[in-house]
């Protein structure tokens, strides 16, 4: 009997990626917060970090997930932006120091309305009659938010309550959030509408953004900030700059501070962390979307080849900086967005990013030849990503393969055209 034979190939790159060390390095005494990371949400690389992975009291920054899960819920169906919810008893948890929309039970608010104050006004009240909502209980929603965090790997954080009220057991990083914000601007960007507001009002309340950053910085447009006694001064702030280069013309940054001394400090701190990645590091795109990578043989099929394509692009951040000693934030100089160093000559000067970053990859087919049948998920291609000898990147193209198999007689009819022509089938790599 014939067999009928066809081949799909649905191409994902990124099946798995790794980054590796800090492009930029920082003396950490020379950055006024207790734990900070530096995170490009494009490559996914930390571009510098101190602390990062040092459980702390997050406090409203705990919003943020919040926020993300009602975003997914909106972006599934589950939830209606303009949906009207009645308010309910469970607001009365709010004590009336907190910051609160003042919500009285039988009113009507809704979810948009809500969503503002979660995020401009950190509003403990929003976040508890959202929880509500989405789950059923506070307690349910609990369990999302950790299997949630799970899902991002967010791997050193435990949620205790949404509005991030201090607790034992309710602690995150400055890495994992930076994974959450990373997801919020990937994922849910909707978010960005809400983190950039100005100001909130509702009935009769105002409150300003606590993100100074919002008023002086046009390129600012998130994330969250949030301030208690045992975190101190957090801020978890993005932007989304214009570059020089056609190959990657925007790039968008994440830093997150924790344990800051002030509303100016976790500002000022952030913004020049920020400043300083953007100077001294880039990102070149090393895939394009639709590109063509590799050319597997296939045998026992009708088809001769497989072709590696991929269906998105992807982007390696490297360094700008060129000198070996460590970077003193304080000398970084946010006027003419350079560093002041001493040059050879005992002058002060300031450091002109890299031109040339010598950037190299090096690729390596997985499997060298496909044989029908298949149809599987699989890993094909490696992708290393060198900066001189530095690895920054590790890269798996992962594609689906379906072959349906030849019968005996197309197979004999392959092998004799292959060997009347003189044909040897080698796998080769375009990249």
């Amino acid at each position: 009997m014939n067999a009928v034979f066809y081949l799909l190939a649905s191409c994902v790159l990124l099946c798995s990626t790794t980054s590796f060390a800090n492009l930029l390095n920082i003396n950490p005494e020379s950055v006024e917060a207790e734990a900070w990371t530096i995170l490009d949400s494009q490559s996914g690389q930390v571009i510098a970090e101190h602390n990062s992975h040092v459980q702390r009291a997050p406090a409203s920054l705990t919003k943020m997930m919040v926020a993300y899960i009602a975003l997914k819920d909106i972006q599934s169906g589950k939830l209606q932006r303009h949906e009207l919810l009645t308010v309910s008893p469970v607001v009365n948890q709010v004590m009336s120091d907190e910051s609160q929309m003042r919500l009285k039970v039988g009113e009507q608010v809704s979810i948009d309305t809500l969503l503002a104050g979660l995020v401009v006004m950190s509003a403990n009240d929003a976040a508890l009659l959202l929880a509500e909502r989405i789950s059923g209980n506070v307690a349910n929603f609990l369990q999302r938010m950790n299997a949630e965090a799970k899902a991002l790997g967010m791997h050193n954080s435990h949620f205790s309550n949404p509005p991030g009220i201090t607790m034992p057991d309710h602690y995150s990083t400055a890495a994992d959030f930076a994974l959450l914000g990373q997801a919020l601007v990937n994922e849910t960007p909707s978010y960005l509408y809400y983190s950039k507001l100005p100001d909130f009002r509702y009935q009769g309340l105002y409150h300003a953004a606590t993100n100074v950053l919002l008023k002086t910085d046009p390129t600012v447009d998130g994330l969250k900030t949030g301030f208690t006694k045992a975190a101190g001064y957090n801020l978890a702030l993005t932007a989304q700059r214009n570059t020089a280069r056609l190959d990657a013309p925007q790039r968008r940054l994440i830093v997150v501070v924790l344990g800051t001394t002030s509303i100016q400090k976790r500002a000022e701190v952030a913004h020049k962390l920020m400043n300083l990645a953007y100077t001294y590091t880039q990102n070149e795109r090393i895939v394009q979307k639709g590109q063509h990578l590799a050319n597997l043989p296939v045998s026992q099929s009708k088809y001769t080849w497989f072709e590696v394509k991929a269906l998105q692009s992807e982007v390696v951040t490297t360094s700008l900086y060129a000198l070996d000693t460590p970077i003193d934030l304080k000398a970084y100089q946010s006027d003419q967005a350079r560093l002041k160093v001493l040059n050879d000559q005992g002058q002060m000067t300031l450091l002109e990013p890299l031109t040339n970053t010598q950037t190299r990859l090096e690729a390596s087919l997985i499997p060298q030849t496909l044989a029908a049948p298949l149809n599987q998920s699989m890993p094909l291609l490696d992708i290393k990503v060198y900066q001189n000898k530095q690895l920054l990147r590790h890269i798996q193209v992962e594609n689906h393969v379906q072959l349906e198999q030849h019968n005996v007689f197309q197979q004999f009819m392959a092998w004799c055209h292959d060997l009347w022509h003189g044909i040897q089938r080698k796998a080769n790599i375009k990249l």
